[in-house]
């Protein structure tokens, strides 16, 4: 091979033995293993169970209710996550479709995935990195490594110099100014890229509530088997007969396991996707919606995700007026706290225009108007040429005025670029000679023996605004008589511009948001510590007494070491690996945290993995972040979040609200069933009524409970522990309470009905249906609004289901009831207002405004 590139010959075998460069993938999930998934669940298995022992019974009916249950739950979660995918694959885009290389003297174009090592690549400005390369040569050139490392301010690479090494690209960055010519090392899996994304080959992490519910099903399948084989054996030991006590006992193991529940959890979680979805925000599984409510750290990356990655220019320098801020909103300066305007100030102005001539970078129409200008080029160019834009200057204008008749291009070891220009002016004789570059560099040429007091204060001001997280740019300039030595022309000091990448408007609000609810905000960056700590007191991750400290800012050197020992201590890392991001993930999940990890960067997918629920930014976003991630941004708005963690904190709280309601409602199903016929009551219920009331309360009424909206105050609560139990937190308790209280008013009733001559077994059925109605309507965390108006109409709904199981001849023989007189079905039916009622006591009892999903414990 030389520098001609390689034959034919070498990359047919180089691609046998390396394969294409490509990143490994995992393979797309088939439907049938999406369904596989979802029946796995434990509360599928065990209605499934159910389903098939009462089809064993010859209960048809039955259990072809239940398995309805199963068909639409299944149907609904696949659906969702099959139009999660085709939204990704929607996002994607290909980052490198073709590159031009050098085989056999030819320069050519082929697709990346067919690169090898030893090739010869060709890398102009606006191209991505295809592969790791060592370059050959290079021409004035600028690497954008932000999606590797987080560092915003592109870097500069030069080629190897006799015996001085060159410089390395890794796969997946940006040329953003210069040229070179680069040998292809490592491709494929074995490239910076390949690396980071084999840290994500790991098996996905279960969500919170696919714990608890997991946890939850368990439960209640040892309960039901239990309580199933009790009443089958005190039933027989009455002497009822056996067939008859297998259905009763099959229909007590159904009323134990609100069969309903996975199809609430799963409407939920798909009406909070879809509200999601129409804010821009992609959410690729269902659980994913619950775990962000679930969320008491949020990791984010600073590039991209708290910053709008582009630089501004925030504030000038000059000798004679030292800090001087720009507000490009209104086009006009401040000094000193005065407005002043360009014509005020012809330091400025001369300043500005000399950013304009040394620059390599072009703007995008409109040009920087708002000042976060966007172009092709040096970001730090890009922001100079937008500062110069919106204040009037004009580059073309200038161009024209001073046209360019040589240049010394930037040059990472001198750390400066020099331009040379002729004026139209035929009275101006000479050259105007400028440079831009580290101030350092500068004075060392300009100012050697450090007498200039100019200098002198650039550079602690400088110094100063580095400290603050700042890229700080000096420029001079200076008349050289000829063209012919312009290179050594002497120079003065005409200022300094600094500049940032601004934080995002809503990175802010976002973060007060979550630290109002409880959530603590952790900044992971590869950038600079004093741009991390900056970044981080701007937008509120640390507060101004937790950043004065000398440890508020933790690098990734400092984790290699070993110090600290407890990373959750700190809430801000700068200089960090994948690998660390992926440490510092791992260190707040053991100790017990829900970790939300945010990102947009190669180097962040590990940790997006990593993460209980990984958040990916789908605009700018790579598409290695956006596959490792649950939940997809598609607008990179960061307000979302706070609008995701609402979503998936009422999802949580609708869902413990209908465990309320299911299995209070369960639980006095079977006391009637297991204290009937010791208080003469022999079959308070057959088996076909419990079925029917399950079918009632827990299908239309209890789904409906799903769209509930969330309590006014959800926001301002703490976060749950994450150890607690879905029944945790009183629940349990205030089930057992309502199951008594509804058990004894429908035993009572029966009672009273029976000693009265009246038809007491349909007035426990239709009686036990409206006290569990009465419960899922005083339950609603609003009571009297208008937010979710299927619930009153469900409820509504149910109850003429149950007259009609009363009074329909047809549904009278299935369900072995008689027809009441009107005066006993008002009292049995009026019994939803005692529901209600104990339902707004249990409510009460926890705090009046309390939500349902959340502790009462206020956010700290």
């Amino acid at each position: 091979m030389t520098r001609s590139g390689l034959s034919n010959v070498e990359v047919a075998r180089l691609l046998r033995e390396n394969g294409p460069n490509e990143i490994h993938q995992r393979g797309r999930v088939s439907v049938w293993s999406r369904v596989g998934l979802q029946l796995r669940d434990p509360l599928i298995m065990v209605l499934l169970a159910a389903c098939a022992l009462t089809t064993a019974t010859g209960d048809l009916t039955d259990a072809a209710v239940i398995a309805l249950v199963v068909l639409v739950n299944t149907t609904v979660g696949v659906a969702q996550e099959l139009k999660a995918d085709r939204a990704i694959t929607a996002l994607t885009q290909l980052t490198t479709p073709a590159v031009r290389v050098l085989r056999e003297g030819v320069d050519c174009s082929i697709p990346a995935s067919q690169l090898v090592p030893g090739d010869i690549v060709l890398l102009g400005e606006g191209d991505v990195v295809p592969a790791d390369c060592d370059l050959l040569e290079a021409s004035s050139l600028l690497i954008d490594e932000s999606a590797l490392t987080g560092e915003s301010v592109a870097v500069g690479k030069t080629a190897a110099r006799g015996e001085q090494a060159g410089d390395t690209v890794s796969s997946g960055t940006v040329v953003v100014k210069g040229r070179a010519v680069a040998r292809v090392t490592r491709t494929g899996g074995a490239s910076s890229l390949g690396r980071i994304a084999e840290l994500m080959d790991s098996d996905v992490q279960a969500t919170p509530l696919q714990r608890r519910l997991a946890g939850l099903g368990r439960t209640l399948a040892l309960v039901a088997i239990a309580l199933s084989a009790l009443v089958l054996a005190l039933g027989l030991a009455r002497g009822q007969p056996l067939e008859l006590m297998v259905i009763t006992a099959i229909s007590l193991a159904v009323a134990a396991v609100p069969e309903s529940l996975p199809a609430v959890v799963t409407f939920s979680l798909a009406l909070g996707a879809r509200r999601m979805a129409a804010r821009h925000a992609v959410v690729r599984h269902l659980a994913a919606v619950e775990t962000l409510g679930s969320v008491t750290v949020l990791a984010t990356d600073k590039t991209g995700t708290l910053t709008q990655a582009r630089m501004v220019v925030e504030e000038l320098w000059t000798p004679a007026r030292q800090a001087v801020t720009p507000h490009p909103e209104s086009g006009v300066f401040s000094w000193h706290g005065e407005v002043m305007g360009l014509c005020d100030a012809p330091d400025v102005v001369e300043l500005l225009s000399a950013g304009v001539l040394c620059n390599d970078a072009s703007l995008a129409p409109p040009g920087g108007s708002d000042g976060s200008a966007a172009g092709m080029g040096d970001p730090t160019e890009v922001a100079m040429l937008g500062a110069a834009e919106w204040a009037g200057l004009s580059r073309g204008q200038l161009a024209v005025e001073y046209p360019r008749i040589g240049e010394v291009p930037f040059d990472s070891v001198a750390q400066m670029m020099t331009t040379a220009h002729r004026s139209k002016d035929p009275d101006t004789k000479g050259l105007l000679v400028v440079t831009k570059g580290s101030i350092e560099a500068l004075r060392g040429r300009h100012d050697p023996r450090s007498k200039s007091k100019d200098w002198h204060e650039a550079l602690v001001w400088a110094d100063s605004m580095a400290a603050e997280g700042y890229r700080v740019l000096a420029v001079a300039s200076g008349r050289a008589a000829s063209s012919a030595d312009w290179e050594g022309t002497e120079q003065r000091l005409l200022g300094l511009f600094a500049m940032n990448d601004p934080a995002k408007p809503a990175a802010k609000a976002t973060i007060a948001a979550c630290r109002s609810a409880g959530i603590i905000p952790v900044l992971i960056t590869g950038d600079h510590p004093a741009t991390a700590r900056a970044i981080a007191l701007r937008v509120g991750v640390l507060d101004v007494v937790e950043g004065a400290g000398d440890g508020a800012v933790v690098t990734g050197p400092q984790i290699s070491a070993g110090e600290p020992q407890d990373l959750t201590q700190a809430r801000v890392f700068a200089r960090t690996s994948p690998e660390q991001k992926l440490d510092i993930v791992r260190a707040w999940q053991d100790a017990g945290a829900v970790v939300a990890m945010t990102g947009d960067g190669v180097n962040d997918g590990p940790a997006l993995h990593r993460s209980d629920i990984g958040v990916a930014m789908g605009g700018r976003g790579t598409e290695v972040a956006r596959q490792a991630a649950q939940l997809v941004l598609a607008d990179d708005d960061l307000g979302t979040l706070v609008a995701a963690v609402e979503e998936g904190r009422r999802v949580y709280a609708n869902i413990r609200m209908f465990l309320v309601f299911g299995l209070a409602g369960g639980a006095a199903e079977i006391l009637v069933m297991l204290l009937g016929p010791f208080t003469g009551l022999v079959v308070p219920l057959l088996a076909a009524q419990i079925l029917w009331i399950n079918l009632l309360t827990h299908g239309l009424t209890g789904v409906a409970m799903g769209a509930e909206p969330a309590a006014p105050d959800l926001m301002s609560q703490s976060p749950r522990p994450p150890e607690q139990s879905v029944l945790g937190a009183g629940l349990w308790q205030r089930v057992l309470a309502l199951g008594v209280v509804l058990a004894g008013f429908a035993l009572g009733l029966g009672l009273w009905a029976e000693a009265t001559d009246r038809a007491w077994q349909t007035m426990i059925f239709l009686a036990l249906t409206s006290l569990q109605l009465g419960v899922a309507l005083g339950l609603r965390p609003r009571q009297f609004g208008l937010g979710n108006p299927l619930l009153p109409a469900a409820v509504l709904g149910s109850f003429l289901l149950a007259v009609a199981g009363v009074y329909l001849p047809v549904l009278q023989e299935l369900l072995g009831t008689v027809a009441l007189p009107w005066g006993d079905l008002v009292i049995a039916g009026g019994t939803g207002i005692v529901g209600w009622c104990a339902a707004q006591v249990s409510r009460r009892a926890v705090g009046p405004s309390a939500p349902i999903g959340a502790t009462t414990t206020p956010a700290g």
